[in-house]
């Protein structure tokens, strides 16, 4: 459902969903991709909330000019602070918040959005964190003290390259647990399902920015798997 929650820059538009049942239940904030608060964004916080979680996903792109909104929040993440970052903190914060939610919260990221995972991950705030293809903040030097972290890249990822091996080793010298997977077959952006023009697909897969089912679904199960793991314990990140 489209919401809003409190922020330190004013209340920010979301949209978020709860679980069917009886909770309490652990919290997920999913940053979206460059492109913003698109169907895919809405599908993958629906698909949290369908596995159990209170799922939110902030809309970063919504504090007046969107072209100037895209910037700052590129910025953010590449300086590893603004009000991006605060939103983020802002959003898991309003997860906490809720009496039906357990205080356990991770937060997983697509591109852009996995970058601001690598940035939020050694911040305290959050008990897991999944970024996919990630792409790399100006300071990579707090990444040995992540949050456990579950990963995934494409071997074709261009933009990318040898990302998972070198995320490993910062994660591995900071003795953080992690499962952080390379897929050979695929590149940039194989979990994304976006609306592509027809006459567009050929340069989606050209250019290695094709969604992959297979890839992608073994990708969530592993995500899946390590979220149930590591957000179902008593003891909070922010407790």
């Amino acid at each position: 459902m489209e919401t809003s929650f409190p922020a330190p820059a004013g209340p920010l538009p979301a949209y978020q969903v709860r679980p069917t049942g009886t909770g309490p239940w652990p919290g997920v904030v999913i940053v979206h991709d460059a492109m913003g608060m698109t169907r895919d964004a809405k599908r993958i916080t629906n698909r949290f909330a369908d596995n159990g979680y209170l799922s939110i996903t902030p809309a970063l792109y919504h504090r007046g000019n969107r072209l100037l909104c895209v910037v700052r929040t590129l910025q953010a993440f590449r300086n590893g602070e603004g009000t991006a970052v605060d939103d983020l903190l802002a959003a898991r914060d309003h997860l906490a918040a809720d009496p039906q939610c357990t205080g356990k919260i991770g937060i997983i990221g697509f591109c852009m959005g996995g970058g601001f995972c690598l940035v939020l991950g050694p911040s305290g705030a959050f008990d897991a964190s999944a970024p996919n293809y990630g792409e790399w903040p100006k300071d990579i030097s707090k990444i040995a003290n992540s949050c456990p972290t579950v990963a995934s890249y494409g071997a074709k990822d261009r933009m990318l390259p040898g990302a998972a091996a070198k995320l490993d080793g910062m994660l591995a010298a900071g003795g953080v647990t992690r499962d952080i997977k390379e897929y050979a077959g695929v590149g940039h952006s194989f979990m994304n399902q976006f609306p592509t023009p027809g006459p567009l697909k050929v340069i989606e897969r050209v250019a290695g920015l094709a969604y992959s089912e297979p890839e992608a679904e073994d990708a969530w199960q592993r995500i899946l798997a390590f979220f149930g793991e590591h957000l179902t314990s008593a003891e909070s990140a922010g407790s």
